[in-house]
């Protein structure tokens, strides 16, 4: 194929060429799904990976169960992020992180079955 100027074209024959280049690509991507299959290769797999990237496993959002409380205004703190205020205060006063932790019960243990 010639190389073209691409400012000289008209809009109708940009528009052409603009089709013939996706119909093309369209084709090309049919053989590569068709050669991934064929080697084993999970093929919707790695695609997603090509536009999206791998998954990363954050723990950003989800929940967790809080680990200190302020004992006078019963304010949790799960330990994560910075640190709140009412801590930060009691430990400048001379206090430890260890005071307030809250204490969990001991776990219940089963009978095993005969």
């Amino acid at each position: 194929m010639a190389k073209q100027n691409l400012a000289t074209l008209s809009v109708d024959a940009l528009l052409e060429l603009r089709d013939e280049i996706g119909s093309i690509l369209f084709k090309k991507a049919d053989e590569l799904k068709k050669e991934l299959a064929a080697l084993g290769a999970d093929y919707a797999e790695v695609g997603r990976v090509a536009l999206y990237g791998k998954k990363k496993k954050s723990l950003a959002g989800r929940k967790v169960a809080a680990k200190y409380r302020d004992p006078t205004s019963k304010t949790t703190w799960t330990g994560r992020g910075a640190q709140p205020v009412w801590m930060r205060e009691a430990i400048k006063a001379g206090k430890k992180a260890e005071d307030f932790l809250i204490r969990k019960p001991a776990k219940k243990t089963r009978r095993k079955k005969k």
